[in-house]
């Protein structure tokens, strides 16, 4: 049997603090994540009294109280972000991971529905999938006009980044599964090489990256394959933080 959320609103102020945090997190997910599920996943590990060197910054994120000390109230609200974004260990501890990937969220957030507004994506191409590597964010876009996204992405990681440049689709496979690492890629669309556009079952903003593909959510990768075909323009630019 499913166990049900109390959401119930404490009645003391950190109470209410923590609820606040906890909510704002839920909404710091694009395209969401089940409230529900991230609660009772954050509440099967235990939480850390350990201030992180990030604590000041991790607050002021979600909405705390910012005072760069570790309450309880700080520790669940971290503690939830981390497991909604595949982040481990999920001890509420505010470390340089977790608030790497935090960055990269207010910065998803912030593109909204104008993740070309700098104008770095070519406009003069028709249909073509942008993939801005600072910001981890994709979309398709015709000409000026956006078609779908833009949805957080997770591209190569040191070592294996994810080459930049104007591409094309040449090749897509729906039930593809790598000859190299032996894991499933579905929904792939190759586009430089072995670098492709392809759903994971983890997370998109866990590190450190892929090995070169532009991982993307099911629904996200679902979604490409029904708007792009071979031939089609795909552009890649920025820089991924710690590549």
């Amino acid at each position: 049997m499913k166990r049900r959320l109390n959401l119930r609103v404490p009645r003391s102020a950190a109470g209410r603090r923590a609820s606040a945090a906890l909510a704002l997190t839920a909404l710091t997910v694009p395209l969401t994540v089940a409230f529900g599920s991230t609660a009772q996943a954050a509440s099967a590990s235990s939480c850390t009294a350990a201030r992180g060197p990030y604590q000041k910054q991790a607050e002021k994120f979600l909405g705390l109280r910012v005072d760069g000390r570790q309450s309880a109230a700080d520790c669940r609200a971290i503690r939830a972000f981390q497991t909604s974004h595949g982040i481990t260990p999920n001890i509420g501890y505010a470390g340089p991971v977790t608030w790497g990937v935090m960055r990269v969220v207010a910065q998803q957030k912030a593109a909204g529905q104008q993740p070309n507004k700098a104008g770095r994506c070519p406009t003069n191409k028709g249909r073509i999938a942008c993939v801005d590597l600072t910001r981890q964010l994709s979309w398709i876009q015709d000409g000026g006009k956006l078609v779908f996204g833009p949805v957080p992405v997770r591209t190569g990681r040191d070592g294996y980044e994810t080459r930049t440049g104007a591409k094309k689709i040449y090749w897509r496979n729906l039930h593809h599964v790598s000859t190299i690492y032996h894991v499933p890629m579905p929904y792939s669309q190759f586009f430089d090489g072995g670098q492709a556009f392809h759903s994971i079952s983890g997370s998109v903003w866990s590190a450190p990256g892929s090995h070169g593909c532009v991982n993307m959510r099911s629904n996200d990768a679902k979604k490409y394959w029904s708007l792009l075909k071979n031939g089609d323009d795909v552009y890649v630019y920025g820089r991924k933080s710690g590549t």
